[in-house]
């Protein structure tokens, strides 16, 4: 029966439950945090299934020939699928029965879609007064745009990543990530469990309301505070920093790497390794203010000393002398780095391979126990 024993006792959310109405990427990343920590999580697909399933190449193919697209694999790991169409009485009812048992449901609808099914959280919190329940959308549950659809392209557009993101001569890119989704779902694994403790003192659980732009808009962080303090746009820098130089990629004989000296003493310490001490006392470079004042003529001298080692060689050095540096890693070189390999961040669950969430305990395990599920592979069960 569903929800009968915890998949791994010892797991931080051991016995939590967990209904996902969610499909894409927000809402099955924040499902997958809550299985990672050990909640129960029911995952309910329309008939046609999930669209991630189809968004491949690349493929990942099953034992039994069966495959879904990689990208699907990255979201729903730990969780059981079943299917149910919501026009359909029996499976409406069916859906209602395993809201009647769960802690928590994570849906990802446009505002109002589940009004009609009587699967909005006002219709069911009359009967389930403890109820979490956790609405991603794009723009949330109010505002001129709450009832438009939300894609992560256009909120990094919206939300000001983008122009923060490129070279300053060049047109604004977006991330090499989905991070206004991924970001999405993180925030919201994060405030359902705060829901969740705060039904502890209550005994009353309670609608999320949880939107892209909003999430997305939260990470600006320094970047704001600069707007704010200023009343100016923050340039566009590349790989510069505004606040903080020498900081950036710099070349080397045969490769680049990363130098971010982010203080007196760092910037000291990287200037006498590369064998130019006397930049540290040059009254363009004594303090932070004037090497950023002077970003360009102190990162043409860097370069110039570090054009001169190879790559394996600097970093070697600037780690002997405590200086913060890295190498830029094509995904093949992330997961053979031994640092990588000690955190045991690539984990393999059934037969498929995974990145896990990144959390460890003293005294709690996650539950890395069920790859993501075919579709409706638990149809017959509960």
């Amino acid at each position: 029966m569903w929800f009968d024993q915890p998949r791994n006792p010892n797991s931080p959310l051991a016995g939590l439950k967990v209904l996902e109405l969610a499909r894409v990427l927000a809402g099955p990343f924040a499902g997958q945090i809550l299985a990672d920590l050990g909640a129960d999580v029911i995952k309910v697909e329309s008939p046609e299934g999930d669209g991630t399933r189809l968004w491949g190449p690349p493929w990942v193919e099953r034992e039994d020939g069966s495959r879904e697209a990689a990208y699907y694999h990255a979201c729903n790991r730990g969780k059981r699928s079943i299917v149910a169409d919501f026009r359909n009485a029996a499976d409406l009812d069916r859906v209602k029965s395993l809201i009647a048992d769960a802690d928590v449901v994570i849906e990802n609808f446009k505002t109002g879609a589940l009004c009609k099914f009587a699967l909005d959280f006002a219709s069911l919190a009359a009967n389930h007064p403890r109820l979490v329940y956790c609405s991603i959308t794009g723009f949330g549950q109010d505002g001129p745009r709450a009832h438009e659809s939300g894609y992560d392209f256009v909120v990094q557009g919206m939300s000001g990543f983008m122009s923060l993101t490129g070279e300053p001569d060049r047109v604004p890119v977006k991330m090499g990530i989905s991070i206004s989704d991924l970001s999405t779902g993180v925030w919201s694994a994060n405030a359902i469990q705060a829901a969740l403790l705060m039904r502890e003192r209550t005994g009353k659980g309670q609608h999320i309301d949880m939107a892209l732009l909003d999430c997305s808009v939260a990470l600006l962080s320094n970047q704001a505070t600069y707007h704010f303090a200023t009343g100016e746009n923050p340039p566009r820098m590349g790989n510069a920093h505004a606040q903080v130089a020498p900081y950036g990629v710099f070349a080397t004989s045969d490769g680049h790497v990363i130098l971010a000296p982010a203080n007196d003493r760092l910037f000291r310490r990287l200037v006498d390794m590369l064998g130019r001490p006397e930049l540290a006392e040059d009254p363009r470079f004594v303090s932070n203010a004037g090497r950023v004042e002077n970003a360009q003529l102190l990162d043409a001298e860097i370069a110039e000393a570090t054009a001169k080692w190879r790559k394996a060689d600097l970093l070697d050095t600037c780690q002997r002398h405590g200086v913060p540096a890295g190498s830029i890693n094509n995904l093949d070189e992330v997961f053979a780095d031994p640092q990588v390999i000690a955190r045991k961040l690539k984990v393999d669950v059934g037969a498929l391979p995974a990145v896990r969430s990144p959390f460890s305990f003293s005294d709690a395990e996650l539950a890395l126990d069920l790859p993501s599920p075919a579709h409706g592979a638990d149809q017959e069960q509960g």
